[in-house]
């Protein structure tokens, strides 16, 4: 009985022995301590949505995919437009792979912040916004306009009163709806509904749910190339404004190698030839130099 208990104890023994040792070798594995630091440099590299965050090698532009023809879908489902094609030709100049992160435009400031994105390149104003962020050389001028249908009865500015008016949120036509200049002209409308982009505005003034839409004067021609029987703009600007991409205050580096692009783009005739192809002319006000990149 003795003995049987004795080989009982050696057999114990002997299998937490090799239990043992099967798991040292399963932690000195050099194969899976590498899966566990790149599953980690993964993590750390990763941001939300799935985009990798800004290294030496990509250049991560945030856009609004619904604000032709500056950023937009094409029919094949493609990300295309004006700044988008300055962007991919400023990338490949700048010897860095261009990720297009399509964005929130209420939610720009965190995207940009958080390093989910390295710039807004997507008809972006500098006016009013000169101390949040770093911008480019300004390289195009813009105003915001008021569109209506054709058979509203509308003439002008005045004719606004007591109608319903849309506007994107967190937009430069909201912005200048907002300010004190524009105090009087607001204030007589019925409301002023803020909505998520101007694709929805122009459905929404197409049914005849509002009277009028506040937007940038490019994309208001854009939006109704195709329909001039049924929409028109008014005469008279909101506001005027000039277009630069914009970075985390603070980011120079980023931004003057970008206005280096850019001004050779200007300076060899692809930003007018890329130009040309959306707006029938070449916007381009770089050559003026008006702000040549803020500190």
């Amino acid at each position: 009985m003795r003995e049987m208990r004795k080989m009982r104890k050696i057999l114990a023994l002997g299998l937490v022995a090799v239990m043992a040792i099967g798991l040292a070798a399963c932690g000195d594995r050099p194969g899976q301590q590498k899966s566990e630091d790149t599953k980690k440099e993964d993590q750390a590299k990763t941001g939300k949505k799935g985009s990798v965050k800004n290294t030496d090698r990509n250049l991560i532009v945030g856009f609004d995919q619904n604000f032709p023809p500056f950023g937009y879908l094409d029919s094949k489902g493609n990300y295309t437009g004006f700044d988008i094609e300055l962007a991919k030709e400023a990338a490949k100049r700048m010897n860095l792979d261009l990720e297009l992160q399509p964005i929130d435009w209420d939610a720009k400031d965190m995207e940009l912040s958080s390093g989910t994105i390295d710039c807004i390149w997507n008809g972006f104003s500098t006016n009013g916004r000169e101390g949040k962020y770093t911008f480019s050389d300004s390289y195009m001028y813009n105003a915001q306009v008021f569109v209506v249908r054709k058979d509203s009865g509308i003439k002008d500015q005045k004719g606004l009163t007591g109608k319903v008016v849309d506007v994107q949120k967190e937009s430069s036509a909201e912005s200048a709806l907002n300010s004190d200049e524009q105090k009087n002209l607001k204030s007589s409308f019925a409301s002023l509904n803020s909505i998520g982009d101007y694709n929805t505005a122009m459905m929404d003034l197409e049914s005849g749910a509002v009277d009028a839409v506040a937007m940038d004067k490019f994309v208001a021609l854009d939006q109704i190339k195709n329909k001039p029987d049924k929409f028109l703009i008014l005469d008279g600007e909101i506001s005027s404004e000039q277009y630069a991409v914009g970075f985390l205050k603070g980011n120079k580096e980023l931004r003057d190698k970008v206005n280096q692009a850019l001004s050779a783009m200007d300076a060899d005739g692809t930003f007018a030839r890329i130009s040309e192809k959306y707006f029938g002319e070449n916007v381009s006000i770089l050559s003026k130099k008006l702000n040549a990149g803020q500190d």
